[in-house]
């Protein structure tokens, strides 16, 4: 038996409409222009198409830029691979023109911090030291962070404030490009939230469970304190794709359960790639109220330069 017979369409019969009355999504004028050689920062900008991640990249930069001029805050949460990839000048350089109002890191973003400011050099070849034994154990970052911790606790002192003073405290040859001693030395909030063993510095002999708990919990209650301020700021997350985004989070939800109003603010994802924790706890959820999330995709070195460019430029 063969298959049942269905009536067959005609398209001759079929409606079209007039182009130029059709609604269309790209428009000349929304086009990149072509490259100039010579060209300054400002013309290359103003050459990128008026489209996507390019029209993307000028909301964030209208975001930041207004945060900063009504006293707004502008909150940076950075992973440690936006240290690794050496952008650490790119952030001082912002907090000085006043687009950095707190810093948020997590542990190895601390550990990187603190090894460029000691030595000039980080990050090691992780599978061969662990074929040793011997991966994480440098004296030196271990001693001094898990010190930081312990007088962090004893003090009621901030994590992130106490691991600034220590490097400036050690006249540390490159404190000059360590965020937390810069931050620390221009009063700007600089907090450290870790978990607990996922940084090389719990292996140590030197290493307090209750020192890290409680430095870390401090340190949390005080970005808290800076995000119960975000209405009409702008919250950036660059680089981490789990602590971050969950700290965030509950800080957020913190500050509203104790009556701060937290609703209409920016919060913008910049990564590589594209993470679940990030897109919900730092986009979406906290804007359901009010405010936009902005997520986009590229590599920290070429991203937050370009960023930050378009804000010292004052460009749009």
């Amino acid at each position: 038996m063969g298959s049942p017979e269905f009536p067959r369409l005609d398209h001759r019969l079929a409606r079209t409409v007039p182009l130029p009355s059709r609604p269309s999504k790209v428009v000349r004028e929304a086009l990149a222009g072509p490259p100039q050689p010579g060209s300054t920062f400002r013309e290359f900008f103003g050459r990128l198409p008026r489209l996507l991640a390019a029209e993307e990249l000028r909301a964030v930069v209208r975001a930041v830029r207004q945060a900063r001029d009504s006293g707004r805050p502008v909150i940076w949460g950075l992973g440690a691979h936006v240290i690794k990839v050496g952008l650490n000048p790119v952030i001082i350089a912002l907090m000085d023109a006043g687009y950095v109002s707190g810093l948020a890191m997590n542990g190895a973003g601390a550990i990187h911090d603190f090894e460029l400011a000691l030595v000039g050099q980080t990050s090691e070849d992780v599978a061969e030291g662990l074929a040793a034994g011997t991966f994480g154990m440098a004296e030196e970052t271990g001693r001094y962070l898990n010190e930081c911790a312990v007088e962090a606790m004893t003090t009621g002192t901030g994590w992130g404030e106490m691991v600034g003073r220590k490097v400036l405290e050690l006249n540390a040859p490159n404190a000059d490009i360590s965020l937390f001693a810069q931050a620390y030395r221009r009063g700007i909030p600089a907090t450290l939230h870790v978990t607990i063993g996922a940084d090389i510095i719990h292996m140590h002999p030197s290493a307090r469970g209750d020192a890290l708990g409680a430095a870390s919990f401090e340190d949390f209650l005080r970005f808290a304190g800076l995000v119960a301020r975000l209405e009409g700021g702008v919250y950036l997350n660059v680089g981490s794709a789990v602590v971050l985004p969950e700290v965030f989070l509950k800080a957020l939800n913190l500050a509203r359960n104790l009556g701060h109003r937290v609703e209409h603010f920016t919060t913008v994802n910049l990564d590589m790639a594209r993470h679940y924790r990030p897109s919900e706890n730092v986009l979406r959820r906290p804007t359901l109220r009010g405010g936009r999330g902005i997520h986009i995709t590229g590599h920290h070195e070429l991203m937050v330069p370009l960023l930050a460019q378009a804000l010292i430029d004052g460009l749009e």
